[in-house]
């Protein structure tokens, strides 16, 4: 893959991530806001938790898409990641949760958009190699 095409894939991955986390924790605050004592009845998590995961959303989001900070991008591709993939958990274990296909299938997909994101990154948005070479002599 050239790097032109590389820095395309990466930002559209990016971006497809980055849009979808970001106003979801908006979302969550504005819920959260909305009724402070409430509960998500059909997930039986409380709305503190909604209120909580939102604040990490946005940050998450903007983490991922402002430049530098590589060991800070490391934690909120993590956390996007856990975040997406127990929401379709917490969707899958319930059953029945409305366009119940949706609700597991959709967070799975921007999950693998993070882990391409992640993957795609630029080497001044990284923190060193993933797989450093060996010299050939066994450690």
């Amino acid at each position: 893959m050239t790097t032109k095409a590389r820095s395309i894939v990466y930002w559209t991955t990016t971006i497809l991530v980055g849009l979808p986390i970001g106003s979801g924790g908006v979302g969550q605050l504005i819920q959260f806001r909305a009724n402070p004592h409430g509960t998500v009845p059909v997930l039986g998590y409380p709305l503190y938790f909604f209120g909580i995961l939102g604040i990490w959303k946005v940050l998450g989001a903007i983490a991922i898409l402002v430049p530098r900070f590589p060991r800070l991008k490391e934690w909120a591709y993590a956390g996007i990641f856990f975040d997406l993939t127990g929401a379709a958990a917490s969707c899958a274990a319930v059953g029945g949760y409305g366009a119940y296909a949706f609700h597991v299938i959709a967070p799975l997909i921007i999950a693998g958009l993070t882990v391409a994101s992640w993957a795609l990154r630029p080497a001044s948005r990284t923190i060193g190699v993933l797989f450093p070479a060996t010299s050939g002599v066994p450690a």
